[in-house]
């Protein structure tokens, strides 16, 4: 049963309140994250853990045992109480626009979100954590893709293109299929990891596990310094913004692809004559499907 207006997330609002009922109860350190989030509210609910944490001056622990010691059982919890306190419903899902807007305006306004997203990413882009991606792709034995969610189709994608240059590859959406592969890698062997926050546990652990056998990681995140991030051998960082309600925005997606065009582009470009000889023969497998 859909819940009335009324009652919906009802008890997911009063985050600000929540965290003011419990202040006095609170050790200092986490009396110092409260402070910053009443401070800085509408700024946090855009916040890693980790950018939260640096910003107050204390550990990622800290922001952890905050959250729990507050009534939330995480850092995203208190993400989507927060946003949904200070995000006007309209904006849930598309940060800027209003139900006022025409749809005129709601169009220029999305396809400037999604148009920045794509010219940030360029411009933040380290190229060469993207040459060093290339080459590790290229010399890679097995590709691993892993994402969930949103993120997910951006790994089937990733399988669906370096697979047509002939490359042995593969991209796992589930906890469970992602962890029996990553475990049966080694040093010969290659990961990429897309998450837009690079705080999603199922993919950092899978990521620790690819690690553990020795593989290599690349991640493709908006944030530079997550916990998925901070696993990676090598990372590729997009420019994206969205509320913990926006989670799946196209800007957000279109940010990973444009990584991984180039990271495709780069391939096959080192790859010449093999590529283009891999992707003849993977169009012509798939003739008979076309009428």
């Amino acid at each position: 049963m859909i819940p009335l207006e009324a009652d919906y997330g009802r008890e997911l609002r009063g985050g600000l309140a929540r965290i003011r009922s419990v202040y006095n109860n609170l050790a200092p350190a986490e009396r110092k994250v409260a402070d910053f989030i009443f401070e800085n509210c509408k700024q946090v609910i855009y916040m890693s853990v980790t950018q939260l944490a640096e910003g107050v001056g204390v550990g990622d622990s800290t922001v952890i045992r905050f959250c729990q010691n507050a009534g939330f059982r995480g850092y995203q919890e208190l993400k989507l109480v927060l946003a949904r306190d200070l995000v006007e419903p309209s904006e849930d899902l598309s940060d800027g626009i209003t139900a006022e807007d025409s749809l005129a305006v709601m169009a220029r306004k999305v396809g400037s979100a999604n148009k920045n997203a794509l010219e940030d990413t360029i411009k933040m882009l380290d190229l060469n954590e993207l040459e060093r991606a290339i080459q590790a792709l290229i010399q890679a034995r097995k590709i691993e893709f892993y994402g969930v969610g949103p993120s997910g189709l951006t790994a089937l994608d990733a399988k669906y293109r370096f697979m047509r240059l002939g490359m042995l590859c593969d991209a796992a959406i589930d906890s469970h299929i992602q962890m029996m592969s990553a475990a049966v890698l080694d040093e010969r062997d290659v990961v990429m990891s897309f998450s837009f926050s690079g705080s999603t546990k199922d993919v950092v652990q899978v990521v620790n596990k690819a690690k553990e056998r020795g593989a290599t990681a690349i991640c493709v995140t908006a944030y530079a310094r997550s916990p998925l991030a901070n696993e990676a051998d090598i990372k590729l960082i997009t420019a994206s913004v969205e509320t913990p309600l926006g989670s799946g925005s196209l800007r957000s997606k279109i940010a990973q692809l444009h990584i991984l065009d180039l990271l495709y582009t780069g391939v096959a470009m080192r790859l010449g004559s093999k590529g283009r000889i891999f992707t003849e023969l993977t169009a012509e497998a798939v003739l008979d499907k076309l009428y």
